[in-house]
């Protein structure tokens, strides 16, 4: 069902790991960090999340609520806010920010982790895949922002690590680039 509107709208199906995490979390209110058009955040409302999803730029937020309003979504409220901000001003049991950390500003990314960690629900779960840049892999894109090895799990010490590596990928583009990804959840 969802990669049905996904490919109507010529979206790109939701994140793998977006997809892997849903088999861990269940429903709740949920915040998609970076939504673009919008492709995690309508895979996590058919599942029957109740689902924010933000970006700072106002076009993909319009195709998404464009997308919404056509379709008759009632549970994704698509928003413009920059998340260099780091102040979301609600919690959420279960955070998503896939391939967003590594555009934001390199100064503010422990206070953006540092909201997301506060405005999660005990027991909540963060979804962060980011990219790295170490000296066996070196980043081959100059993202303003990219993980050192350990860096993400050091951010979340404390917290209970349901998945946890720094693999080599391939971008959609065909590039390979060495990742952070995580799940992690809130102690309860």
């Amino acid at each position: 069902m969802t990669s049905d509107i996904n490919s109507r709208y010529g979206l790109n199906p939701a994140h793998s790991e977006v997809v892997e995490a849903c088999k861990v979390v269940a429903p709740c209110s949920a915040l998609d960090m970076g939504c673009s058009n919008g492709r995690n955040a309508l895979y996590l409302s058919q599942l029957g999340f109740d689902v924010t999803a933000v970006d700072n730029n106002p076009a993909a937020i319009d195709m998404l609520q464009q997308i919404v309003s056509e379709e008759g979504i009632t549970n994704i409220k698509a928003q413009v806010y920059d998340i260099n901000n780091a102040e979301l001003g609600q919690d959420y049991g279960f955070i998503a920010c896939t391939v967003t950390l590594m555009f934001l500003n390199p100064a503010l990314v422990g206070a953006v982790i540092a909201d997301m960690q506060e405005r999660t629900l005990p027991g909540g779960y963060n979804l962060i895949v980011c990219a790295m840049d170490t000296a066996e892999t070196p980043c081959p894109v100059r993202f303003p922002f990219t993980f050192a090895a350990g860096q993400l799990r050091e951010a979340y010490e404390g917290w209970e690590l349901v998945k946890y590596n720094e693999d080599v990928g391939t971008m959609h583009n065909g590039l390979r680039l060495q990742f952070a990804t995580m799940l992690a959840r809130k102690p309860g």
